[in-house]
């Protein structure tokens, strides 16, 4: 009885640890990584995408969901690090804010994870009902695009961010050109005239939606440019994304399931 114990124990506890997610080291250190604010700016930029479907950890390396996280790195004490692990999966932990360290750390962070929050809190709900017409007269609406996956770029002409990732957004299109289930739609809050020399100088590969400041700052509620979104074949907003970077993981994932 007592070795049948035993041989259940040894089978639960190598069940629960194969269960746990492995978590690695960070993958740079937390204290010098906020020497100065480029630093942390540079760091941030190409290895924290908070968009994106992640182990969240606190700074005690628990397990918390990532609106916790989120709401923690709101409140300006902590830096996210991202842990050691493979390319396709995404773990960060939260880390102190060392008392010295440059005050714009703990601003860009904050401002930075109130927009994941807001972005975070549309997942999940029906993209708002639109009407539009594109640059070349094509009328675009929810009935037309139904079983389809829809991505929405949200931009405007002088947006800094919003025309860097133009060459990513548009080889993004391009890896999708035989996916007639994929549709690429851009809405833009400048007149159609200002975007047509724009983008005859700078090509975007999305159909592109003129006049549409109101809709994207009171409907959809955006607080930051660039925003991408993804809706799924039944109308649902899949994922709400600020880089293209992001963008590219999550769409990867969502074309899979559908």
């Amino acid at each position: 009885m007592k070795k049948l114990f035993y041989t259940l124990s040894l089978v639960l506890i190598f069940a629960f640890c194969n269960g746990q997610v492995k978590l690695g080291k960070p993958e740079v250190n937390p204290i010098s990584v906020q020497k100065t604010y480029l630093d942390w700016r540079n760091y941030q930029k190409e290895n924290v995408m908070l968009s994106q479907d992640f182990v969240a950890l606190d700074s005690n390396s628990k397990e918390i969901t990532k609106a916790e996280f989120l709401q923690k790195l709101s409140e300006g004490n902590n830096i996210p690090i991202r842990l050691e692990s493979e390319k396709s999966v995404f773990q960060y932990q939260l880390f102190k804010i060392e008392p010295k360290s440059d005050s714009s750390i703990k601003a860009s962070i904050a401002e930075t994870a109130y927009n994941e929050i807001q972005n975070y809190k549309k997942e999940g709900e029906p993209f708002p009902e639109f009407s539009f017409n594109d640059l070349n007269g094509n009328l675009i609406t929810n009935e037309n695009l139904k079983g389809k996956i829809v991505v929405v770029k949200c931009w405007y002409i002088h947006c800094a961010a919003c025309i860097k990732e133009f060459p990513e957004v548009n080889q993004l299109v391009s890896n999708y050109k035989n996916r007639k289930d994929i549709v690429f739609i851009s809405l833009a809050e400048d007149s159609p005239e200002q975007l047509k020399a724009f983008l005859a100088r700078k090509p975007l590969s999305y159909s592109v939606v003129p006049n549409l400041k109101t809709y994207m700052n009171l409907t959809l509620q955006l607080n930051a440019f660039p925003t991408h979104f993804i809706i799924n074949k039944e109308g649902f907003i899949a994922k709400v994304l600020s880089d293209s970077k992001s963008l590219e993981v999550a769409l990867a994932k969502v074309s899979e399931r559908n």
